[in-house]
C-alpha cells in the first residue's frame, strides 16, 4: 500500500499562479536595475523622473487594465 502525503501549498498552486509569480519577480528585478533619471514626454509635457518610478507606474497601470478587462468579461448569473 502506498502512503500518500498531504500536498503542500506550493504543489497546490495552479500553473498560472506560478507564471504570475515568476513574471512579478522578473518585473521587480527589471525595475530595480533601472534607477537612472529619464525624461518622460506626454503630449507637450516633459517630466524628468527616476526610471524606476516610471516602470512601477506603468506596471500598476497594466495590472489595473488587466483587472478591469478580466472583470468586464465575466457575466453574472
Amino acid at each position: 500500500m502506498t502512503e500518500q502525503r498531504p500536498a503542500g501549498w506550493l504543489s497546490a498552486m495552479p500553473p498560472r499562479m506560478w507564471l504570475a509569480l515568476v513574471l512579478s519577480v522578473l518585473a521587480l528585478v527589471f525595475i530595480l536595475q533601472n534607477r537612472q533619471d529619464t525624461a518622460i514626454r506626454l503630449f507637450t509635457m516633459v517630466i524628468t523622473a527616476p526610471l524606476w518610478i516610471t516602470l512601477v507606474a506603468c506596471t500598476a497601470i497594466g495590472l489595473l487594465i488587466g483587472v478591469l478587462i478580466g472583470r468586464g468579461g465575466r457575466k453574472s448569473r
